[in-house]
């Protein structure tokens, strides 16, 4: 890529995708093309056909998805298979009828088998059963990762596929019931906060940002507080605020700044082709390419840390009737390392970045 190629990021008011288009604008990129999902229907194909035979983009990020924690995984597994496919096979196809020269596929660390060895390398996709509750996400994903190899070896496309771990960062979602696990927390201990020191304009203002369910910050004080603890958020009538957190607590994950992954996506655009990932293969499988730290934290250590930078002096309350979902998910990031790109920031620090970009 130089700074005039015309490049599309898919998806770029999302988590990935503005990260990405933010890397790119700093770079100096300066012929970039954005739809919103209002002005393009990526799930309509002859909408992406029409928009791909008009822009002739060189280059596509394909950050766009459905995307959600584990209540909305589980909850509407049709729409997270249906949606992604159809989005993934728009975009990717018409990409090559455009002869787009190089495309990025973003998918997820879900794609890995539920008992994984740990860390996770590209190597261990599809030797086993995959976690149920997001089963649908991930089997998209893994599609999505045989559609550019497919393409890639029977019309010499240029497309790859990278799996981000967890990541979090601006633009992060905040939805009580679709939010991934660090930004939920991250919500429910601010308003832990928040009714702890009885801070109501605080609330109002969480709530008038964020509406949950139709209950925004002018909705009566006692609606306010049924949303809340619909979603774990109550306090008792000495004052004590509790937090219910899924599960024991135990799972172990890995974090990424979201604007970091965007750095090391932007880095494999301009510096790696396909063919650098099959050398000396006989088999063309497994080229996709894992974004991440290789360091984690259990849930438990991860709201603690939240709950220090909040100043939250409530309890938690770890719901075991719910479900912990993969116990531990580090990936192998050897990989990526090998490519030279290398993370620089840890979770301690994303926290602090993360709450202040929140509070902003």
């Amino acid at each position: 890529m130089d700074i005039h190629s015309k490049i599309y990021v898919a998806g770029h008011r999302g988590l990935v995708g503005s990260a990405i288009l933010n890397n790119l604008r700093s770079k100096g990129y300066n012929n970039i093309v954005t739809r919103t999902s209002s002005e393009l229907d990526l799930r309509d194909q002859s909408a992406a056909k029409s928009f791909f035979e008009d822009e002739k983009p060189e280059y596509v990020f394909l950050a766009a998805a459905k995307v959600g924690g584990i209540i909305a995984n589980n909850t509407y597994r049709a729409d997270f298979i249906y949606d992604n496919l159809q989005i993934q096979n728009n975009v990717i196809h018409y990409s090559f009828k455009a002869e787009v020269k190089k495309l990025l596929f973003l998918g997820s660390t879900c794609i890995y088998p539920k008992e994984c060895p740990q860390p996770m390398k590209e190597e261990y996709l599809l030797t086993s059963v995959l976690e149920y509750t997001n089963e649908p996400y991930a089997i998209s994903k893994i599609a999505g990762i045989k559609m550019c190899e497919s393409y890639n070896i029977q019309y010499g496309t240029n497309f790859f596929s990278v799996m981000p771990t967890n990541l979090y960062g601006p633009n992060d979602n905040f939805d009580l019931e679709k939010s991934h696990v660090l930004p939920a927390l991250m919500r429910k201990i601010h308003l832990g906060k928040c009714l702890e020191d009885n801070d109501w304009s605080a609330v109002r203002n969480d709530f008038d940002k964020n509406p949950v369910e139709g209950v925004d910050g002018k909705s009566s004080e006692q609606q306010i507080l049924e949303k809340m603890e619909k979603y774990g958020i109550k306090k008792d009538s000495t004052g004590k605020v509790q937090i219910e957190i899924w599960g024991s607590g135990n799972p172990m994950r890995e974090f990424l700044w979201s604007e970091e992954m965007a750095d090391a996506c932007v880095f494999i655009m301009e510096n790696v082709n396909f063919d650098d990932v099959v050398k000396d293969r006989s088999e063309i499988r497994n080229t996709h390419i894992n974004i991440g730290t290789g360091q984690d934290v259990s849930i438990r250590e991860l709201a603690d840390l939240i709950k220090f930078r909040v100043g939250f002096k409530g309890e938690f309350y770890f719901n075991t009737d719910k479900p912990d979902g993969t116990m531990k998910k580090l990936t192998d990031v050897s990989k990526l390392h090998g490519l030279g790109w290398h993370h620089r920031i840890g979770i301690e620090e994303g926290i602090e970045r993360m709450y202040e970009w929140y509070l902003a």
